[in-house]
């Protein structure tokens, strides 16, 4: 689904990433783990066109994204949600929900938001309340609906149960495994709580210092004994 080859990037001058290359794999779970600092947020942002990209390659589906503007990006069926500004506060949860199909006719719309209202419930119940009086767990289910009305093929998650409690975090990462399981987008989740993003996830890319230093399987990564305990704190046992 995304091929990333020999991609160096970061931020003017400021180089973040070194030489990535990956692949991730389509209707599954895609989990970036690392301690902080190592470049999590910048693969994602890389990919989307935000960040500076001085070589390498992103393809997605055989088209190649480096040198396109987000918006193009996000026309190919790309979703970003970034850890901070997800939504528009000032604005209804109606109003955020319109934002975000603009560019769908209206019986489209309406097609879209009665589905995207059946796995997000609290869109209904909230629809006329402004998203900034909405708790930060049900402002992340609601960026979850914008970005599921447009029908991505590609969701990317930034950090998604950042300042959460934990159970509310379990319920966002719960939602997260319910999108993969019943829409088959496929899902590329940097999260610091990496042993519950191993625990969700299908596939797994350890970055330490801007260096892809371990792709494979979750619980292989989850089980590791010396990468998971260097680099995520996570015991045997734990």
């Amino acid at each position: 689904m995304i091929e990333i080859k020999n991609l160096n990037s970061g931020y003017r001058k400021l180089q973040v990433l070194f030489d990535i290359s990956a692949s991730f794999q389509p209707g599954k779970i895609n989990t970036i783990v690392g301690p902080n600092g190592s470049g999590k947020s910048t693969l994602l942002k890389s990919i989307f066109g935000l960040a500076t990209v001085y070589s390498g390659s992103v393809r997605f589906k055989g088209m190649e994204l480096v040198g396109k503007p987000p918006h193009e990006i996000a026309k190919l069926g790309i979703a970003y949600l970034p850890q901070l500004g997800k939504v528009f506060e000032n604005l209804s949860v109606e109003e955020n929900m319109m934002m975000a199909g603009y560019t769908l006719d209206k019986s489209e719309r309406a097609e879209r938001l009665k589905e995207v209202c059946e796995m997000f419930p609290l869109v209904k119940k909230y629809w006329r309340t402004k998203a900034g009086l909405l708790s930060g767990g049900e402002r992340q289910m609601v960026a979850m609906a914008m970005a599921l009305l447009r029908r991505p093929k590609v969701m990317m998650f930034d950090e998604p149960t950042s300042e959460l409690a934990p159970k509310v975090a379990s319920s966002v990462l719960e939602k997260i495994v319910e999108l993969r399981d019943t829409t088959g987008v496929t899902i590329v989740l940097v999260e610091q709580n990496a042993k519950k993003a191993l625990e969700i996830g299908d596939r797994a890319y350890l970055l330490v210092g801007g260096r892809l230093s371990f792709e494979g399987g979750c619980d292989e990564l989850l089980n590791h004994p010396q990468l998971s305990a260097l680099y995520l704190g996570i015991s045997n046992g734990s």
